[in-house]
């Protein structure tokens, strides 16, 4: 049983190192002195302030961010009105408009991405910053649906009406009672919607044009030729992730258990 035990740690120790060093290598290698790519030399912030003396690269930085954050926000509420429109309709409409959903999650990106470009195309629709906005807002939302949908049927269906018969409009059901019970799940899918929209780069890649690139696209074009500057980037958007992660997960669970906390306190 011992040795099991071992050997299922030693297995998980394999699994961490493969998925997290090539990342912990490359935040290392950001800060070397040299161009090497291999060999580290010594402790320079030299490729950070290159990075942002770059103006191709910051403004690809603030494409991709604003980007993300519009998508993500424009995804979730579309996504959260869907979900909870759903829980009203019929089961037949709902497994429809569920396995309809499905498709663009299960689609690979590839032909999501050729599927959005015929389509600008088609509208005559001038490709750039205005269209990859567009399919992010389209790709996210299925994400948002199925994050919130399940939190949405464990709801008692009679909560809101009971807040409405006590005086309540429907949008001060909707924002105090309705919306605070499924919070995980819009949680989840802003963090999806977010990090999805962030690091695209296939659907990016098809539907952009004029100049606008966002940094998938330039970490892209910087692999082509030996350029240190693409570990500073590359490390600057792990950054991000993380730090997106940690807002979404923890802050709520470090809110959780101090009103868990006062509540034990007033018990006793």
């Amino acid at each position: 049983m011992k040795k099991k035990r071992i050997f299922s740690y030693i297995y998980i120790a394999i699994c961490f190192a493969f998925f997290y060093l090539p990342i912990l290598v490359t935040m290392v290698f950001s800060f070397n002195s040299s161009k090497s790519l291999t060999k580290f030399t010594g402790f320079s912030l030299k490729w950070y302030g290159e990075l942002l003396a770059d103006g191709e690269i910051m403004k690809a930085v603030y494409v991709s961010v604003s980007v993300a954050v519009i998508a993500t926000i424009v995804a979730t509420i579309l996504g959260t009105i869907t979900a909870i429109g759903l829980s009203k309709n019929r089961k037949v409409v709902k497994e429809w408009i569920l396995n309809i959903n499905n498709i663009p999650i299960m689609n690979p990106e590839i032909v999501t991405a050729i599927g959005l470009m015929i389509l600008f195309s088609s509208l005559k629709i001038s490709k750039g910053y205005v269209t990859m906005l567009l399919a992010h807002i389209i790709f996210c939302t299925p994400y948002v649906i199925t994050s919130v949908y399940p939190k949405v049927r464990s709801l008692d269906p009679n909560l809101a009406n009971a807040a409405m018969d006590l005086g309540a409009t429907p949008f001060q059901a909707l924002t105090k009672v309705v919306l605070p019970m499924i919070k995980e799940g819009i949680f989840a899918g802003v963090l999806l919607s977010f990090t999805m929209s962030f690091d695209d780069f296939v659907i990016s890649y098809f539907v952009t044009g004029n100049g606008v690139q966002n940094i998938s696209i330039i970490v892209y074009n910087m692999t082509k030729r030996i350029n240190p500057t693409i570990n500073a980037l590359s490390t600057i958007v792990i950054s991000v992730l993380i730090i997106t992660i940690l807002l979404v997960y923890v802050i709520p669970m470090l809110i959780r258990r101090k009103k868990e906390k006062q509540r034990n306190e007033k018990v006793c």
